[in-house]
């Protein structure tokens, strides 16, 4: 599932090693980067990885505000940071595409086979894990993006 939610930068100009901070007031997520560039990609990444521990735990993903909604979300903390003194931009992040990405933990399953067809893959030298990824990526009409 692709989303795009709105993100404010603002460019504090301090000298500090990262003076873009970064609000995406719908994850209520905070984070810097050194650089405008930069400062997206950290919030993409803050937003791919909160948006995934969500789903993981069977929460909603918060829907994106429009503009006018997001400015009232930061506005209520701008006795700390102002970000309504930032930049207003839009960070698109596809939840999915992104899952594949830092989701590479292997997880065991128990799979039942007739044992005369175990015995045909061990000695044709076949890894039967990776033919059963390849056929499950093949049924689901999926690739894992390297």
């Amino acid at each position: 599932m692709k989303q795009v939610y709105p993100t404010f930068i603002l460019n504090t100009n301090d000298g500090s090693e990262h003076p873009f901070l970064v609000c995406v007031p719908d994850m209520g997520i905070f984070t810097e980067g050194d650089s405008f560039a930069d400062a997206i990609e950290m919030a993409r990444d803050a937003i791919g990885l909160a948006g995934i521990s969500m789903e993981d735990n069977k929460e909603e993903l918060p829907v994106p505000s429009d503009q006018e909604s997001a400015m009232e979300k930061v506005k209520q903390d701008a006795e700390v940071i102002d970000f309504t003194k930032g930049i207003l931009t839009y960070v698109d992040v596809d939840f999915s595409e992104y899952r594949k990405k830092v989701d590479t933990k292997t997880v065991r399953r128990n799979v039942a086979l007739p044992g005369w067809l175990n015995y045909e893959a061990e000695h044709a030298g076949i890894n039967v894990s990776r033919v059963l990824q390849e056929a499950l990526m093949d049924v689901l009409n999926v690739r894992r993006k390297i």
